[in-house]
């Protein structure tokens, strides 16, 4: 069957309609799906059997007159239980009986419509896998969100949804390929004291293959999954696992663990006293050497693998990820909706271009695309939004207030200081008509409402009263 891609393609023939459904649906979808392309082929035969164009039979209880179908991503399976009483409505109503139906003028073009609507149903149910995929998709990229603002969070969030099992192999596999996630959020999680934790990082270090590699090289591959976080607790359990691991695979170079755990620290210093701009005096190849004699058990390490170690370092330095924990950017990630809006100022009624981000349910603004920081935020919390007339721009529409004083919002001012909007709108224009009303629906779907806030407006409106006299 050819697919139906708009409501206006509705050239299809009945036996096209009646073409076997989808080998991916279960019965119960295959048989809905049927019952609605039959409905489609009935309308197809009312157009081409009609012998009065203005006139059309149709059954006032035909579920296809004013069809409302909610599609997937909407709530939950509504959806699906939509199409299914359609579907058991269709199968009484496809021959009404004379006594049921009404002639009434009807040009073709609603039977047109009618079809187009039909197709739409069809496109829910054949869509209906792809629905949830993108579903889980959605769910993943908030998942690696949170994650970078709250590992702990994020995890929880994550396997609450299915996308983690509550094992400590399948989040430390989740960390190992830290698609999208920041470094750092990674090592703060991995060097936390907790039991779960420390199994998470035993089964993330277990991941690295340092097989056949000399010291340098297996630090260089480790040192790259995650940063280092600050706290020397944390450091310490990280290289513990990792001199362990090294030693496992490679059982021939080093007398113990402990040997290999200092040696790794030294290295770490030694990387830092070469290439760090703030050190001024730098090791020399005798001073890294005498700094770790007689970490061997009390013997020292041939001069020669010292050496080699001291001159791979100096050479090429540890590539540390570069992503700052207090750098914003990891937050906008594949996000709702991002693009160039036209601003409206608060006091100043001037208008500003600024670079908008919408994501996890807050609108964010920035004076560049290139900016690490937003210039303000707003979160999409108990607000409308609305279409307004402006004499001075086109395609306006608003933020306003529902029930509160202000908007809850922060911006930074021209002194780099983050104060808190005092905004009972945010205006904005869009450069089409077409732009607008996406930013509108984008918007409006990632409105949430807490009546705490209302409360508290309540409350406090009812307290700055007069008492009576």
């Amino acid at each position: 069957m050819k697919e139906v891609k708009s409501r206006t393609t509705w050239y299809i023939s009945p036996e096209e309609a009646l073409s076997e459904p989808r080998d991916n649906l279960t019965p119960e979808e295959q048989q809905l799906l049927l019952d609605i392309r039959r409905r489609k082929a009935e309308l197809l035969q009312e157009i081409q059997q009609s012998y009065h164009p203005t006139f059309v039979f149709v059954c006032p209880s035909s579920p296809f007159r004013n069809p409302r179908v909610t599609m997937p991503g909407g709530s939950g399976a509504g959806w699906y239980a939509t199409l299914r009483r359609k579907s058991r409505r269709v199968r009484a109503t496809l021959r009404p009986s004379p006594s049921q139906a009404t002639l009434r003028p009807a040009p073709s073009q609603q039977l047109k419509d009618e079809i187009s609507e039909v197709a739409m149903d069809m496109e829910a149910v054949e869509t209906g896998e792809d629905g949830k995929a993108d579903q889980k998709k959605k769910q993943l990229s908030i998942g690696r969100k949170k994650f970078n603002m709250d590992p702990k969070k994020g995890i929880e969030y994550l396997k609450q949804h299915e996308l983690l099992q509550d094992t400590a192999e399948d989040i430390a596999e989740f960390l190992h390929k830290g698609e999208g996630l920041n470094k750092r959020a990674i090592g703060d999680y991995l060097g936390e004291r907790a039991d779960f934790n420390q199994a998470v990082l035993a089964a993330f270090v277990n991941l690295h293959d340092f097989s056949d590699l000399i010291l340098v090289q297996a630090l260089r591959q480790f040192l790259w999954s995650f940063r280092l976080p600050g706290e020397s607790q944390k450091i310490d359990r990280m290289m513990e696992c990792f001199a362990k691991r090294y030693c496992e695979l490679n059982p021939d170079i080093f007398t113990s663990a402990d040997t290999c755990y200092t040696l790794s620290f030294a290295i770490i210093m030694l990387n830092t006293s070469l290439h760090n701009p703030s050190v001024k005096d730098k090791f020399t190849v005798d001073q890294f050497i005498n700094m770790v004699r007689g970490i061997d058990q009390g013997g020292n390490l041939p001069r020669e693998l010292l050496v080699s170690l001291y001159d791979s370092i100096k050479s090429e330095p540890f590539m540390i990820p570069e992503d700052d924990g207090n750098d914003l950017m990891h937050t906008f990630f594949n996000p709702d909706k991002e693009g160039w809006l036209s601003k409206q100022g608060g006091r100043v009624k001037s208008w500003k271009r600024r670079w908008f981000i919408l994501n996890d349910n807050c609108l964010y603004y920035f004076e560049y695309t290139t900016d690490k920081e937003p210039r303000g935020i707003i979160p999409l919390e108990n607000i409308q939004v609305r279409v307004v007339d402006d004499r001075s721009k086109p395609n306006c529409f608003e933020l306003y207030a529902s029930g509160t004083d202000y908007i809850k919002a922060c911006k930074t001012d021209n002194d780099g200081k983050v104060v808190e909007g005092k905004h009972t709108a945010y205006r904005m224009s869009a450069a089409t008509q077409e732009e607008m009303n996406e930013w509108i629906k984008t918007i409006q779907q990632s409105i949430s409402l807490n009546p705490f806030y209302d409360m508290l407006a309540a409350r406090k409106r009812k307290a700055q009263k007069p008492p009576p006299r």
